[in-house]
């Protein structure tokens, strides 16, 4: 996998997410943290958003995915992410992070999350 590295961080979207009879009625705060993969050498000499990875596009289809989405697990929800990255060119791997921010759960925690590495 590539060294060169573009990070999207702190991406908060609001998601029907989880396993619970209430989750599955009301959005919950998400948070999506992406480092994609790639080998930007072309970009850095030319400049050119042709050469790289457009992280505009990439927010927008995740938004796109998770606004229409309806995972019971973060899992399955890291794993669509990383997949959908995985089809631009370019990407050769993206550490995918779902960070869900009021997790239903009885203890104190500030969240919670699923981290993923995929490749192609």
């Amino acid at each position: 996998m590539s060294t060169d590295r573009i990070d999207i961080s702190g991406l908060r979207l609001a998601a029907l997410i989880g396993a619970l009879p209430h989750e599955r009625e009301a959005r919950q705060p998400l948070q999506i943290d992406l480092s994609i993969h790639a080998d930007l050498s072309r970009a850095g000499k030319s400049d050119a958003l042709d050469d790289t990875v457009h992280y505009g596009d990439v927010c927008d289809a995740v938004v796109e995915l998770v606004a229409t989405s309806e995972f019971i697990l973060l899992e399955r929800m890291a794993q669509a992410i990383a997949d959908l990255v995985l089809r631009f060119p370019l990407v050769a791997g993206v550490d995918v992070k779902v960070t869900k921010l009021r997790p239903p759960i009885a203890a104190t925690v500030e969240n919670t999350s699923v981290s993923i590495t995929r490749t192609k």
